[in-house]
């Protein structure tokens, strides 16, 4: 073994624990959102929203202390199409955008009301100027 082979290891250890012991914690990361009027799909997706998504994403998918906005140029259809919200709902997602943690797929929550929380959440987003 080359000699300062097992101190180069070991500060690469060390460096590797501090960036996960030491990400940043989860921001209340709020955005203000505007509710256009809303088809009949739409409006089935907001109270289906409001029951199962708004108390981690906030209400109207602003965000919150527990999850991130919905309501962001993040998951603009270009970067999360529609197929995406519905894996996740089904199967969990690892985080990967913000320091919140992972999020647990939600069984509870049928196919039918996760294809009206994604028509809602799309016309709320199209209303802030996400598209």
């Amino acid at each position: 073994m080359p000699k300062g082979f097992l101190p180069a290891v070991a500060i690469v250890a060390l460096a590797a624990a501090a960036l996960v012991w030491f990400r940043p914690a989860p921001s209340a990361t709020v955005v203000d959102v505007t509710v256009p009027a809303l088809s009949a799909e739409a409006r089935r997706g907001a109270a289906a929203f409001a029951a199962h998504c708004a108390a981690c994403h906030g209400a109207n998918a602003a965000g919150s202390e527990s999850g991130p906005p919905l309501i962001h140029p993040i998951y603009e259809p270009s970067h999360h199409a529609d197929g995406a919200f519905h894996v996740a709902v089904r199967s969990g997602v690892r985080a990967h955008h913000w320091g919140f943690g992972n999020m647990p797929a939600q069984p509870h929550v049928s196919d039918a009301e996760v294809a009206d929380i994604v028509a809602y959440v799309r016309e709320v987003q199209r209303a802030n100027g996400i598209r």
